[in-house]
């Protein structure tokens, strides 16, 4: 095992010894709300590669004849210990089949208290179904894995600002315990544009109630990217988006204090810190 130091991140590699089929993991660190790339090579081309991990199944691209890769979304409240990650190639002479121990390390989020108004807090009853409406849209949407990977490029941050540490912070308001926040904030301005960090199909652009003006896009493989409290929104649901074409510019809608960018990625479901993928998909 060894540390490497690239582009002022720190990477975790580590190698497994070689076998019919060999793993290797780059991530900036193994815990919760983290994302790992496995890179997998076969002794023998495989026709097709299966990745279950956490109970999914993670969806494997190709990079050359023997080699693949698998992202694999930590969630954030993922426990600390071993998870098993099976791996089984295909090929005309047969299947081969491995397991890759992926050791979790424990990881401590922070906790803020504020006291602010209730109505900050606790939604008037009037919005509750619409609420509920776009908590069931939202799920649904996480569940669609596209087969295709739709991004070729390493992910890159939508905004020049660098981003808060507020991903998996929990919250107590009067008193009450909050859902942990689920994106990394970026310190923008109001009118910032922000671009596309990779390639990908906008699935949702439109105002939901918490969010405000959001867009989300489907990079392929069940990995998705949504984006928070635009002033306004230039990207189309349906088309295609290339790194660095505009989505929006950045403002303070939904239920926010002030102009930042939100942004959140879903990875097969798993809530994982955006800087995270940045690090891994290099």
């Amino acid at each position: 095992m060894r540390w490497l130091i690239a582009a002022s991140l720190l990477v975790l590699t580590q190698t497994v010894p070689a076998t019919p089929i060999a793993v290797s993991l780059k991530a900036r660190a193994v815990q919760p709300g983290e994302v790992v790339a496995l890179t997998i090579t076969t002794a023998r081309p495989a026709t097709a590669l299966h990745v279950r991990a956490f109970d999914t199944d993670a969806q494997p691209y190709r990079i050359d004849a023997g080699t693949w890769r698998v992202l694999i979304g930590i969630d954030l409240e993922a426990a600390p210990k071993s998870y098993a990650v099976s791996i089984a190639a295909d090929s005309p002479a047969g299947t081969a089949q491995t397991i890759f121990t992926l050791a979790v390390k424990p990881k401590v989020f922070d906790t803020r208290t504020l006291t602010v108004d209730d109505a900050f807090v606790n939604p008037p009853a009037s919005v509750t179904k619409r609420i509920e409406d776009e908590a069931v849209l939202l799920t649904n949407l996480w569940k669609r894995v596209t087969p295709e990977r739709l991004w070729t490029t390493p992910f890159v941050r939508p905004v020049p600002q660098p981003a808060n540490s507020a991903f998996g912070k929990r919250s107590v308001f009067n008193g009450q315990a909050r859902s942990p926040h689920t994106g990394a904030d970026f310190g923008s301005p109001a009118g910032q544009p922000v671009k596309a960090p990779a390639g990908g199909r906008v699935v949702l652009a439109r105002e939901l109630y918490y969010s405000g003006n959001t867009v989300i896009l489907d990079h392929g493989l069940g990995l998705y990217s949504l984006f928070a409290h635009f002033s306004k929104i230039d990207a189309r649901e349906g088309e295609m988006v290339a790194p660095g074409d505009l989505l929006g510019l950045v403002g303070a809608t939904g239920r926010v204090t002030g102009p930042h960018l939100h942004w959140a990625i879903r990875l097969n479901g798993a809530r994982v810190d955006p800087l995270s993928l940045i690090a891994a998909v290099s």
